[in-house]
């Protein structure tokens, strides 16, 4: 059995979806063989030497009970996000997960899928779409680690507070699609990945979607984003998708 998550955005201002997910790493997660993070684990992420920080053991905690579940023999796989691309060494090696490239073709016996985030085929997003070009670029990324640690959480919760507003502007002018995959894009994604199954997250419009690539029907499953009161996974069980509310 596998799941597949997303777009928890964990965060101490959320303790109602930290809560839903520790229950849910201690108890049907431990159902699974595979549990696939999709991206967005966190709502943010400023260096994995934030997991000692002795000022916030929020993350340390949300590190331990992963290693806790990787113990138990659930092998864990991890997808950056758009908000936890600083993910790195330190955090797999104390989880335990395992991660993964962006996209990812998982074969089973049974059936292909192909995962992802999703953010990279929202392509008529130019502004994203630059701005994830650049904290995705290595030299980028030493000069921001190399920061202190405070004056990295602070520049994140700015950018955080600017991604927010950027969103709120173009809902309110009418640009929701800015916000969505490209279609061209994706039938061109779905093409290049043999007409697999594809899940992803990152929009927050859980939906599964029917597309007619080259005469080829392909599913698209787009997981949803956690909630303070609700949460969601997909479970494979060998023969088919479903979604299951937490």
């Amino acid at each position: 059995m596998i799941h597949f998550i997303s777009d928890l955005h964990l965060s101490p201002q959320t303790p109602g979806i930290t809560r839903i997910f520790l229950d849910f790493l201690a108890s049907r997660a431990r159902a699974a063989e595979y549990l696939y993070i999709l991206g967005d684990l966190f709502d943010v992420w400023p260096g994995d030497d934030g997991i000692d920080d002795p000022e916030d053991a929020f993350n340390r905690g949300i590190v331990d009970s992963l290693r806790a579940l990787t113990d138990s023999g659930v092998k864990l796989l991890l997808m950056h996000g758009n908000r936890d691309f600083l993910l790195g060494n330190e955090f797999t090696r104390r989880s335990g997960a395992v991660p993964l490239p962006d996209p990812y073709v998982l074969s089973l016996p049974a059936w292909q899928f192909v995962l992802s985030h999703g953010d990279m085929l929202c392509t008529d997003d130019k502004d994203y779409q630059a701005f994830r070009a650049q904290v995705r670029d290595p030299v980028w990324r030493v000069a921001f680690l190399n920061k202190p640690l405070g004056e990295r959480k602070a520049i994140a919760a700015a950018l955080r507070q600017q991604s927010e507003k950027a969103k709120l502007e173009k809902l309110q002018q009418g640009q929701h699609y800015l916000m969505d995959l490209n279609p061209g894009a994706t039938d061109d994604f779905l093409r290049y990945h043999g007409y697999a199954t594809f899940i992803h997250g990152h929009t927050h419009r859980p939906a599964t979607h029917d597309h007619l690539v080259d005469g080829i029907h392909v599913e698209r499953w787009v997981m949803s984003d956690w909630h303070e009161d609700r949460g969601e996974f997909l479970c494979w069980d060998g023969r088919q998708l479903s979604r299951e509310p937490l």
